[in-house]
């Protein structure tokens, strides 16, 4: 039934979270944090909803929102997606120019790529599109 020996009440869990008990009853209305074993006063909690609770705080304090945090914990993507960027915020791109009109912007740091692989990636653009150009076959064109 339990996932772990130690239980606790409603009022014990939100001590331990330091949540409010309107909070932890919202969560897991909305499926955020699984429900007691047994129902009213009887409900007790485990481990399990108290680690929940504590993910569930620390994402919504980095500014997950709470149907990403919802999938999180339902087994999807675990990485958190990164803030959303602040008016002000200081980001440096990579602008790699193909031609007149065509240009690719890189976010190094978003995009999870190293000095090298950006150097790679920019090479494998720039013959692709000679290629396109020239008229030579490419693999991406057969998928048309």
């Amino acid at each position: 039934m339990s996932d772990s020996p130690v239980q606790h009440t409603l009022n014990e869990l939100c001590v331990l979270a330091d949540m409010p008990v309107r909070t932890v009853r919202y969560y897991v209305q909305n499926g955020l944090v699984d429900r007691p074993v047994g129902e009213t006063r009887a409900a007790r909690y485990g481990a399990r909803q108290l680690e929940q609770l504590l993910l569930v705080k620390k994402w919504t304090a980095a500014g997950v929102s709470l149907e990403r945090i919802r999938d999180l914990l339902h087994g999807q993507e675990s990485a958190v997606p990164a803030k959303p960027k602040a008016a002000g915020a200081i980001e440096v791109c990579s602008h790699l120019f193909v031609a007149d009109g065509l240009e690719v912007v890189i976010e190094p740091s978003r995009a999870q790529l190293s000095p090298e692989q950006i150097r790679a990636f920019a090479k494998g653009v720039m013959a692709l599109y000679a290629a396109i150009v020239s008229g030579e076959s490419t693999d991406l064109g057969a998928q048309e």
